[in-house]
């Protein structure tokens, strides 16, 4: 009996202290002192499961021939250094900047020599390259240049600054980074080099640049360039492409290129063109979006702009890309697909396993293990894929290659350890529109954000069900003609027409139900219709507030039901509160600010006037708003023309018949009116400002008195 009885003890020890690990899965996994998270379709931050774990530091003892005291070890640590690169064989190579040298540990890092190429000393080297061959290639910053090394470590060429006509004599030569394709032929990133990487043959001629960043020009820039004059504008800051940081390249010879002084495609994957293959940002771009990569947090509702400076590209093709300035760790798969970010608190002045004070470079081995240089520790961070980064990798490759049928089971498992992962559910829809389930993957896409799946799996629903219903909808159409026919015949001979027609005759002049179709004249002959407003008292207040409910609800609906295809929103809480509150707030601005610069611009019209116009130029929104909501909703992606067209036109419409208002109720010229528009406009724009300084003083005159509140009631 004892055994036994020992037996199920043991049993039930075992249960008690396996118990919350089996229950909550999560609880097994290993301690990282960083947050790993994902942004969903929607921009909302996902928390998920580590996707590295924290494996190892290297290169944090270094021991040298001491050359004073031959064959006794000296410590000799990294100093300052800058770039790090792993060879087909696993071998770690770190340009040791501030020691003018290269490390190069082995697969498990130990030290395996240290290259300082003594019968050419380097000089703050930055960057460096190890082709299939062995050879070293070395950007030598400080001296200018770029050294070969064969794989003994004996100096081989030197390729300096090259002698073309056709690279501008102002061009300077600070390479920093660089990659050698299977040619031979070198691009190299220069320091502050906004032309692209400088390409050269294996002799040291110069091919040209390749893959240069584009000129931003933004809004403002095209402002001052229609006002300032060409003295004015010639005083200006040239506009610059931005400089590429550093280079990368994969297995099948691809460039990738970083740059950390630009807001939108910071990582390029360039063709043999010099073209970039990302285009949009993944599979949750929007149409004419540009990329944006680089994910970090939101601070007190200032977002910075992510600062990149390194990235790797591992055999599955993912990039991994680090932001020196938020020491944040960016993951994206082959097509530009966020699969991961983590990042954690560096406060402390202890060095964890994991963090990385000040991230240099990035490299990955044939594992697609992780090496982070670390530039203020002067050490290498090693991190190994997790369980769960390994499903999703395992996965994501799976769907990469086409392969979604193969991809449904590990995406099933992905999203069964984390209901939450957007790439998770994406697959799957994937999976189910491959297997021809399209209700199901219609589904998964508007759970994922994904906008062009679920439009593709809604077309073929459609599709089907136009093909099921084909003949009773036509059927149901004749029918509706047909009594139409009838029921317009019928009431010609019954006098029901004439009877109408007497009744209308027989109403007020100026009664509601006339005043409120005095929209459809005004929508005709803009001009006349709100003179008419003002001077034929065909607008009241009744009609015109009825007009502002019925455009406001319109608004309302159609921020709220219009197709997830065309707004992404409507799977978010949208709160109608504000959204009633900001077309409240909009509309009164407008007309008060309106009625002030007509008042000062020698206008003629009346508060009420503006009031009424205000009111009957939203009409659009109730006569288009609606039907374009119930539209967008059987509509594909392959429409969204008919449907820009018509948004676009709404609030255009919408535009023209403010404009028009001002000029007939205020008696303007065209030139006038524009005048008063633009004058409206800033006034909103300064009434804005000022509001947001008020909320501003407000606020801090809140915490002021509380602070003061404290101090008397403590002490």
């Amino acid at each position: 009996m004892r055994p036994r009885l020992l037996k199920r003890l043991l049993a039930v020890v075992v249960t008690v202290l396996l118990g919350p690990v089996l229950i909550r899965p999560e609880a097994a996994h290993a301690y990282t002192p960083y947050n790993t998270n994902y942004k969903d379709g929607y921009e909302q931050l996902v928390w998920t499961q580590p996707a590295y774990n924290p494996a190892g530091a290297w290169a944090r003892e270094l021991y040298i021939d001491d050359p004073k005291k031959p064959g006794q070890p000296l410590h000799s640590p990294l100093k300052q250094p800058q770039d790090l690169f792993i060879d087909s064989n696993d071998q770690l190579y770190i340009a040791d900047t501030g020691n003018n040298r290269i490390v190069h540990l082995n697969e498990r890092g130990e030290l395996v020599r240290i290259l300082e190429v003594k019968e050419s000393p380097l000089n703050k080297p930055q960057g460096l390259f190890v082709d299939t061959n062995g050879h070293i290639y070395i950007a030598d910053t400080g001296n200018k240049r770029i050294v070969r090394l064969n794989k003994d470590g004996k100096l081989v060429r030197e390729y300096k600054r090259p002698e073309s006509k056709f690279l501008s004599a102002s061009f300077k030569f600070d390479p920093v980074k660089l990659v050698v394709d299977k040619r031979g032929f070198l691009y190299i990133a220069s320091l502050g080099g906004y032309q692209g990487l400088l390409q050269l043959d294996p002799e040291g001629n110069f091919q040209g640049f390749f893959g240069a960043n584009a000129t931003s020009f933004s809004v403002i820039d095209m402002f001052k360039r229609f006002i300032y004059s060409r003295e004015m504008y010639q005083r200006e800051i040239s506009k610059l492409p931005g400089s590429i940081a550093s280079v990368a390249t994969d297995q099948d010879g691809l460039i990738y290129t970083v740059s950390s002084d630009v807001e939108t495609q910071q990582i390029k994957k360039l063709n043999i063109a010099g073209l970039d293959q990302l285009g949009g940002k993944g599979e949750f771009a929007k149409p004419g979006e540009k990329t944006v990569f680089g994910e970090i947090a939101f601070s007190n509702f200032n977002r910075s702009v992510p600062v990149l400076t390194d990235l790797t590209v591992d055999r599955d093709g993912n990039m991994t890309a680090i932001d020196a300035k938020h020491k944040v760790v960016n993951q994206y798969d082959s097509s530009g697909n966020l699969l991961f970010f983590w990042w954690g608190d560096d406060s402390t002045v202890t060095t964890k396993l994991g963090m990385v004070k000040t991230p240099t470079a990035i490299a990955n081995n044939s594992k697609n293990e992780l090496f982070i240089l670390d530039g203020e520790n002067n050490l290498v961070q090693s991190f190994r894929l997790s369980e769960f980064g390994a499903l999703v990798h395992k996965a994501n490759h799976l769907t990469q290659e086409g392969k979604y049928e193969e991809s449904e089971a590990p995406w099933a498992e992905v999203n069964r350890l984390n209901a939450y992962y957007t790439p998770a559910i994406a697959g799957l829809a994937k999976a189910a529109y491959k297997k021809g389930d399209y209700p199901r993957a219609q589904r998964l896409f508007a759970e994922a954000g994904h906008a062009q799946g679920y439009s593709d799996a809604f077309w073929q629903n459609r599709l089907f069900w136009f093909q099921k219903n084909f003949g009773m909808l036509m059927n149901a159409i004749l029918i509706a003609l047909l009594l139409l026919f009838v029921l317009r015949s019928w009431s010609r001979r019954a006098g029901w027409r004439a009877e109408w027609r007497s009744w209308k005759e027989q109403r007020g002049e100026y009664g509601l139900v006339r005043q409120l179709r005095h929209a459809f004249t005004i929508l005709k002959h803009p001009i006349d219709g709100f003179g008419a407003l003002r001077y034929e008292r065909k607008g009241s207040f009744a009609s015109s507030l009825i007009l502002f409910v019925l455009a406001l609800a319109s608004y309302c609906v159609m921020r709220a039901g219009i197709s997830f295809i065309y707004n992404p929103d409507v799977f978010l809480e949208i709160n109608l509160l504000v959204v009633v509150v900001q077309f409240l707030v909009i509309w009164l601005v407008w007309v008060v600010s309106n009625y002030l610069i007509s008042t000062i611009y020698r206008g003629e019209g009346r508060f009420r006037d503006v009031v009424y116009g205000s009111c009957y130029a939203l009409f659009p929104l109730v006569l288009i708003g609606l039907p374009l909501t119930v539209i967008s909703n059987v509509m594909t992606l392959n429409e969204s023309a008919i449907f820009n067209f018509m948004h676009v036109g709404l609030f255009l419409w919408i535009g023209l018949l403010l404009f028009w208002k001002v000029q007939s109720m205020q008696n303007y010229s065209v030139g006038e009116t524009t005048v008063n528009v633009a004058l409206s406009a800033l006034t909103m724009a300064v009434c804005g400002v000022l509001v947001f300084i008020t909320i501003g003083l407000t606020k801090e005159l809140t915490d002021f008195v509380y602070a003061v509140f404290q101090e008397v009631t403590i002490r």
